[in-house]
């Protein structure tokens, strides 16, 4: 490598872990799929379950708790839970431009709990040169709420704009970046962090898009889960000893679901709106090749958690999600009113309306795991993960059977730069980095064996080699050998209670390191604070 790489990562919203085409979904993802046959994948590298710990765990190598980003951006009252990104910790971009490196964002940002007014936890606050996107965690595709440009609201700019599409527009302004980088920059490296929204709800999407996906989802979510898994094993990611999990309870099977056509509809608008990331995607790779730098950049791709099984929160006034958590808008740009909720009888995909596509597609997103966005079972922490960098990795289409998770992006990213982590900001001491480099497996399998740990609303895990003890609150905890059952089917927590307690000792010397506060003792502020009466909803935004 004769010069510091250039860095391009690219998160996605919500996206399950096998929905795309390299992990084998049926949706349409070419460029995404030639990052993958020309770079890496990892099948088993892991999130941290939840939009805002998990970009607050990205951005920074600690855990959630320690960044102030316990649950949400919002203030559930205890240190390590303030919803709003400590200034006692480090971020990607502060410690790249450091190191002489430009940086740039475009998407989603929500790490901060003020929505509208510039504080210490915004974006432009926390190492980056520029700056287009969202404050906020969710909203239209077509008119989004805290559009933002540096520190400035810009929400005008879909408004102004009849062909305005939030997709698009990341993507554009990526693009935008790489080019003005090659014109005005080219003495410097540069970093650019790329956020999606999609497939987050609400399913909106092009109809041109929708129309490539009509008949592919006709055999149902039972039939395509098995077809998954089947894609999964022959290509390697996955073992065949691995069984596929049961289907979510909760959901009928296929052939006695109802109102087929519309929940068709549903997967076909979430389809399609993963596959116009895609092809955003190749635009910011066209670009690459384009500035001549194509070669010298390392791209990353993941989600932030697993699929969602959310429904559009229902009960809540329009002013609530209009204006309180500022999530929807209560009309159309030409004045129609949006219709929320999950209405057989209306189809999703336009400006008027605002859906979910619910949880038996989101179990068919997630397969062959179980569970979902929230919990720490393989559901809702595994995510696919492409590394591709032609100057830097040379197994093309290898794959990296190496458990990682969000803290060693940072580490992987000071690594790859020459970058150092200091330890302190603003004369402050700061955390120490919690992750491990990722840069050994782009030449080879197999990183030292180390313990890792999740939490999230009382849903915890840690992991150490083959085993994994994990609990969806309050239920107790389980314990699983990931080795044989990836999928989490066979308990084994009462055939080794010493090595449950071993790693229980584990988790709650982490637990108490990192600032994880008893989920018990959330739900008794919660119980006390004031706040209006839309608080579960809120965390569910």
């Amino acid at each position: 490598m004769s010069r510091r790489p250039n860095i391009v990562l690219i998160l996605n919203d919500d996206m399950g872990f096998s929905d795309i085409g390299c992990y084998g979904g049926e949706i349409e993802t070419p460029t995404l799929d030639m990052l993958a046959k020309r770079g890496l994948r990892f099948s088993q590298f892991y999130n941290t379950a939840r939009c805002s710990p998990s970009r607050a765990s990205l951005l920074t190598g600690l855990h959630p708790h320690q960044t102030g980003i316990g649950v949400l951006t919002y203030d559930l009252g205890p240190e390590g839970y303030a919803g709003n990104l400590s200034e006692q910790c480090i971020t990607i971009p502060e410690a790249l431009r450091g190191n002489g490196y430009r940086t740039y964002m475009s998407g989603k940002w929500h790490v901060a709990s003020n929505l509208v007014s510039p504080t210490s936890a915004w974006p432009m606050q926390r190492g980056f040169d520029a700056f287009y996107g969202t404050i906020i965690g969710a909203g239209s595709f077509y008119d989004p709420n805290t559009l933002t440009r540096g520190n400035t609201n810009a929400e005008h700019e879909a408004r102004d704009n009849p062909e305005f599409f939030y997709t698009d527009a990341i993507s554009d302004q990526a693009v935008d970046y790489v080019r003005a980088h090659a014109r005005d920059h080219t003495d410097k490296p540069f970093f650019m962090y790329v956020a999606y929204t999609a497939p987050h709800w609400p399913l909106h999407a092009h109809e041109e898009d929708i129309a490539k996906y009509r008949g592919r989802f006709d055999a149902g979510w039972d039939q395509l889960r098995v077809e998954r898994l089947r894609k999964l094993v022959s290509s390697g990611i996955l073992k065949p000893e691995w069984g596929l999990s049961d289907r979510d309870p909760s959901q009928p099977p296929w052939t006695e679901a109802e109102e087929k056509a519309w929940l068709l509809r549903c997967m076909e608008v979430y389809a399609a709106q993963v596959d116009r990331m895609d092809q955003g995607i190749g635009r910011i790779v066209e670009s690459l090749k384009q500035a001549g730098v194509y070669d010298d950049t390392l791209i990353i791709f993941l989600a932030d958690n697993g699929a969602c099984a959310e429904d559009i929160p229902e009960g809540l006034t329009v002013d609530v999600l209009v204006n309180q958590l500022m999530i929807a808008r209560s009309h159309t740009r030409s004045g129609e009113p949006v219709q929320f909720g999950n209405n057989p009888e209306l189809m999703p995909g336009a400006e008027n309306t605002y859906q979910s596509y619910g949880p038996a597609w989101a179990n068919l997103s997630n397969a062959p795991f179980r569970l979902y966005k929230h919990w720490i079972h393989e559901g809702g922490i595994a995510t696919p993960l492409i590394a591709h960098w032609p100057a830097g990795i040379h197994d093309q289409g290898g794959i990296r059977h190496t458990p990682g998770y969000l803290p060693d992006i940072m580490a992987t990213l000071l690594d790859v730069t020459g970058t150092r982590y200091a330890g302190e900001r603003n004369g402050q001491p700061v955390p120490a980095l919690e992750g491990a480099s990722l840069r050994p497996a782009f030449e080879a399998d197999g990183l030292p064996e180390r313990p890792m740990f999740w939490e999230h609303e009382g849903n915890a895990a840690v992991r150490v080699g083959r085993w994994k003890l994990v609990r969806k609150f309050p239920d107790p905890w389980e314990l699983y050998d990931l080795e044989t059952d990836r999928t989490e089917l066979n308990d084994l927590s009462a055939k080794h209670p010493g090595r449950v307690q071993e790693m229980l000792a584990l988790y709650q010397a982490w637990a108490t390191r990192c600032g994880v506060i008893p989920r018990e003792k959330i739900l008794e502020i919660m119980a006390r604070n004031p706040e209006p009466a839309f608080w579960e909803e809120k965390e569910d935004a």
